[in-house]
């Protein structure tokens, strides 16, 4: 299975949205170079407030573009970086993925998938009703969470929109994604 990058982004700042760049770094252990949510341990303020001392398993957050055509049927207009992911993927079905799945990204770079993002109502402020497209409920009535993975970075290098990413699996019996 593989996919490809469609856009990076990052931001130095706490903001919902991260403008799209011509590439980003990963660094091994830590996330994306210069982006706020880089660092061993956690730094998304609600999870900071929580317990500071937790490990950063949302280092590199994912999102597929093909969600942004999904919610686009339903009059949404969503654009990489967006929703503040700092990698937009195409062809790779991102939220079927195991636990501990590596993704291969471009020449160097390795992230190891943590988990689901967990959204917030930040996204009904970027766009009212969003939420409620990339939140919902399966028949079982079980919480299905579409806006993107999270993931830690295994080794570092630099990402650029047109890079190939390749799933390796990991070994069975396969963990599926929960929030993280």
């Amino acid at each position: 299975m593989s996919g490809t990058v469609t856009a990076v982004s990052s931001n130095s700042e706490y903001s919902f949205t991260k403008p799209n760049r011509p590439s980003i770094t990963l660094l091994a252990g830590l996330g994306v170079e210069g982006d706020v949510h880089a660092g061993v341990t956690v730094k998304h303020r609600s999870r900071v407030a929580q317990d500071p001392t937790q490990p950063n398993l949302r280092q590199v957050h994912l999102i597929h573009e093909e969600l942004f055509t999904e919610v686009g049927e339903d009059g949404f207009k969503v654009a990489p970086g967006e929703l503040g992911e700092n990698i937009t993927t195409s062809g790779i079905d991102l939220l079927s993925l195991p636990v501990g799945t590596l993704l291969h990204i471009g020449d160097e770079a390795i992230v190891e998938v943590t988990g689901l993002r967990n959204p917030c109502l930040q996204i009904d402020n970027f766009q009212d009703g969003l939420l409620k497209k990339v939140v919902g409920r399966d028949e079982a009535g079980n919480v299905v969470r579409k806006a993107g993975i999270m993931s830690v970075v295994q080794v570092g290098g630099v990402v650029r929109p047109g890079d190939t990413i390749t799933v390796e699996l990991p070994d069975e019996p396969h963990r599926p994604l929960d929030r993280v």
